[in-house]
């Protein structure tokens, strides 16, 4: 396949999955959620069952259902890209499989996590699920969660499968990120909202966000200003949103996202266990972080 500079374009929200009040799936409330970031947060992508969407607990039907939701809500107009990592290369190869069968125009496969495989195993893991679809793939390198980083040999070589186009990057090391994009064609996202400007810099292209739930508008306007030669306006964007870029991760992001999306009165619901419903202070916090990103919550 043509390697586009942008394959899913430069602004991607991890969404979340909506639950009813007795903690099932709100599909409906999900295609609402998916209408909204694409046409008020101005999103080119939407990644479903991601890390952010509780993808540890919600079970491979749920994650099917609400793929199929989100594609019939926004998939005329934006990407839809699915969470099928996992640490087990057989289930994330029925995931992949699966999800194509649905409709998905990507998938993000993050790093097997727990089990802490060699590189030789993580390189064996996404090459294998490469060669199962016929899918687009984003390499999500998340060491700080998945407990193994993807090396910058591993990355250049995983790069040389034709399906493996980008990467979300939030491994912290810009100069490895350098490596590997001067070495590769490999599209970089950014896995960390603060942390798109600097990414940019060295040639990234967007950014998979968390805090995009709120954001998105003015994430995407500090990606065009950068990609005009604005760097001045970029730099007032990165640091006007910036207290909500950091200000969503003060505790788990899928917490504070959901208590933000619940205040605005759009489909959220609560978090499944082992995570928690944001406290009454901590969604304070998070509307003086908004604030002062000029947002109101």
């Amino acid at each position: 396949m043509t390697q586009d500079p942008r394959p899913f374009g430069r602004l991607l929200t991890a969404m979340v999955t909506p639950f009813t009040p007795d903690g099932s799936l709100d599909t409906e409330g999900a295609a609402r959620l998916a209408v909204h970031l694409v046409d008020e947060q101005r999103n080119d992508a939407l990644v479903i069952s991601g890390t952010t969407g509780e993808s540890p607990t919600t079970t491979d039907a749920e994650k099917e259902s609400l793929l199929r939701a989100v594609i019939e809500a926004v998939g005329d107009r934006a990407q839809v890209l699915a969470g099928v990592g996992t640490n087990n290369t057989a289930h994330t190869i029925e995931l992949a499989q699966t999800a194509e069968k649905a409709g998905a125009h990507g998938l993000l496969v993050v790093t097997p996590y727990y089990s802490k495989p060699p590189q030789a195993g993580v390189e064996r893991h996404f090459r294998t699920v490469a060669d199962a679809t016929g899918l687009p793939i984003m390499a999500y390198d998340i060491p700080h969660r998945a407990g193994t980083a993807i090396t910058t040999e591993t990355m250049v070589r995983i790069a040389e499968h034709e399906r493996i186009v980008a990467v979300k990057d939030a491994k912290g090391d810009l100069v490895a990120s350098s490596q590997v994009l001067a070495r590769t064609d490999l599209a970089y996202y950014s896995g960390d909202d603060a942390a798109t400007l600097p990414l940019l810099a060295i040639g990234g292209v967007g950014l998979v966000g968390t805090s995009t739930h709120f954001t998105g508008k003015l994430a995407k306007d500090m990606i065009e200003a950068w990609e005009r030669g604005d760097a001045a306006a970029a730099l007032t964007l990165h640091r006007t949103a910036l207290p909500l870029f950091t200000g969503i991760f003060r505790t788990q992001g899928v917490m504070l996202v959901k208590a933000g999306l619940g205040a605005l009165g759009l489909p959220a619901g609560q978090v499944r266990s082992p995570l928690v419903d944001a406290t009454t202070e901590e969604l304070n916090q998070l509307r003086q972080d908004a604030a002062a990103a000029g947002i109101v919550l």
